[in-house]
């Protein structure tokens, strides 16, 4: 407000020189500084003086912001400023691509074109080669997998081999115990032996299996 009034005192010397403002005088002691020609600068506070007392007890509060809304907000922020890459690069792919076609098209542009040339001839010899390894690869894993899946199959046919003749071996032992089984074709003639020579298996053995106390039969 001084340096306002400060102004305002100053215009007191040019006035005359602008004339008279028009109208009636504002009143007495300002003078003709108050014309619409000379228009006071409002004074600003600086950044050290103190706060209005009528602000001193307010307080900043943000305002609320609901959760829900911001992450929708920075779900679209995100897509924007992916969709704004995309486009930046876009845009500079397009530029870098005019500069290479400008650059081709100088006077270096034949040696340029040789050079591409021979590093494409390069790269077909260098393709086919890795192509030629990677066949010969190949095919010694193939040989690899043939030769594991034979010896797998020979293994599994000696096993299933095996199996059969100890089943065959198995079926043979039980058809010499069947000739034992008492059937009813030999029923009769079981029961008479068995009647010619009974046998006591009331005994008592000692640790080293020998028979030391049997009963005698009734």
């Amino acid at each position: 407000m001084l340096r306002a009034l400060w102004r305002c005192r100053r215009g007191l010397a040019l006035s005359p020189a602008l004339g008279p403002a028009p109208g009636p005088a504002p009143g007495p002691g300002l003078g003709p500084c108050w014309g619409p020609r000379l228009v006071p600068a409002r004074g600003r506070k600086t950044r050290y003086d103190p706060p209005a007392k009528s602000k001193a007890s307010r307080l900043k509060v943000p305002p609320p912001v609901d959760p829900e809304e911001l992450v929708v907000i920075t779900e679209r922020y995100r897509q924007h400023r992916l969709v704004l890459g995309a486009l930046r690069a876009e845009f500079r792919a397009e530029v870098l691509q005019k500069k290479r076609e400008a650059l081709l098209t100088q006077e270096d542009s034949a040696r340029l074109l040789q050079e591409h040339q021979r590093l494409m001839a390069w790269n077909e010899e260098e393709n086919a080669r890795q192509r030629a390894r990677r066949e010969e690869r190949l095919r010694k894993e193939e040989e690899e997998q043939r030769r594991q899946k034979l010896k797998a199959a020979e293994t599994q046919a000696r096993k299933r081999e095996a199996f059969l003749k100890e089943r065959e071996k198995e079926v043979l032992r039980l058809q010499e115990e069947a000739k034992t089984f008492i059937t009813l074709e030999n029923l009769d003639a079981r029961i008479e032996e068995c009647l010619d020579n009974p046998r006591n298996y009331n005994f008592a053995i000692d640790k080293e299996g020998r028979i030391v106390k049997r009963t005698m039969l009734s």
